[in-house]
C-alpha cells in the first residue's frame, strides 16, 4: 500500500493545484493521498506567505472533499494539514481544529519566537556558535510542548533546524529526550521526511539516531516527502523504508478521520 501525507498545492506554498496533485498520485499508482497545507496561526495577528489564509480554511476543505468524490474508486484522498505550534495561540488552534473534519493534522515547528526555523541559511549564518546550540535547544522545547498540547497525529520534520547544515555543537540529548518522552505519551506518531536528503542537511528527518530512540519508545512511524510538486510525492521512499527495518520498524501509519491503522511495509 503506497501512501504520502505531507503534501502541499497552491493553497499554501506548493506548485501544483489538489487536482493536479491528484491526478500525478493516479499516475504514480499511490493508494492513498493526503493533501496538508500549511497553516500558521500567529501570535499578534502575524502572518506568512506561505501558509493559506486563516479564512480559506473552508474552502480549502469543501475543494478536497469534491475532488475526492470525484476520484472516488480510483484514489483514497485524505484531508490534512500541517499546522505551526505556537503556545500562545494554542487554545485558539484548537478550536479551529475541533471545528473541522480531519483526517490527520500533522504538527511542526517553524518559529522560535520569530525565528525562522527553515526560511534561509542566512539566518542561522548570523547566530554566533552559541546562540544557535541556544535555538536547537529552544527548538526541542517547544517539539515538547506542541507534544504536550495532544492536539496533532504526528510530528513533522523532527529535527528541521539541520535543512541548512547546521547541528549543535554541545550536549542536547536530554532536551531531545524529554521531546521524545511527550511524543511517546501523547500517543502522536514521527514522520520519517525524505525532503533532507535532498537539502544540504544530507539527512532524512529525523536523524538514525532520534529514529532510534523513537523506536526504542514504541513511538509509530509515517513515511512522507514533504512534497510541493507532483514529482516528489514518493521521492526517497524506498530508501526510507530500508532505513525504517534497518531500526526495526516493520509498519507505518495511516489515517481516517484521525483515527490510525497500520500498515505492513516488510514487503515494500
Amino acid at each position: 500500500m503506497l501512501i504520502s501525507y505531507h503534501v502541499h498545492s497552491t493553497y499554501s506554498d506548493g506548485k501544483k493545484t489538489i487536482r493536479e496533485l491528484v491526478e500525478a498520485a493516479v499516475a504514480q499508482g499511490l493508494d492513498e493521498l493526503g493533501i496538508s497545507d500549511h497553516y500558521v496561526l500567529l501570535p499578534e495577528g502575524r502572518s506568512v506567505s506561505w501558509s493559506m489564509s486563516l479564512d480559506g480554511l473552508a474552502q480549502y476543505l469543501a475543494e478536497l472533499e469534491e475532488v475526492a468524490e470525484e476520484f472516488r474508486g480510483r484514489l483514497v484522498i485524505r484531508k490534512g494539514l500541517e499546522v505551526d505550534y505556537d503556545h500562545a495561540t494554542e487554545n485558539g488552534l484548537a478550536e479551529v481544529l475541533r471545528a473541522h473534519d480531519f483526517d490527520f493534522v500533522i504538527g511542526s515547528v517553524h518559529f522560535i519566537d520569530g525565528f525562522p526555523v527553515d526560511e534561509s541559511p542566512e539566518h542561522w549564518d548570523r547566530l554566533s556558535e552559541s546562540e544557535r546550540n541556544d535555538m536547537i535547544r529552544a527548538y526541542w522545547a517547544r517539539i515538547e510542548l506542541m507534544a504536550r498540547s495532544r492536539l496533532f497525529d504526528f510530528a513533522g520534520h523532527l529535527d528541521l533546524y539541520k535543512k541548512f547544515g547546521h547541528r549543535p555543537t554541545i550536549d542536547v540529548s536530554r532536551y531531545v529526550t524529554a521531546a521524545l518522552d511527550a511524543i511517546a505519551a501523547s500517543g502522536m506518531a514521527v514522520e520519517i521526511n525524505t525532503a533532507g536528503w535532498f537539502l544540504p542537511a544530507c539527512e532524512a528527518y529525523p536523524s538514525l539516531e532520534i529514529l532510534s530512540a523513537c523506536r526504542s519508545r514504541g513511538i509509530p512511524i509515517i513515511i512522507n516527502s514533504d512534497a510541493h510538486e507532483p514529482s516528489n510525492l514518493t521521492r526517497g521512499f524506498d530508501r526510507a523504508y530500508e532505513l525504517a527495518r534497518s531500526v526495526g520498524y516493520s509498519e507505518v501509519l495511516a489515517y481516517n478521520r484521525r483515527a490510525p491503522r497500520k500498515v505492513c511495509i516488510a514487503c515494500q
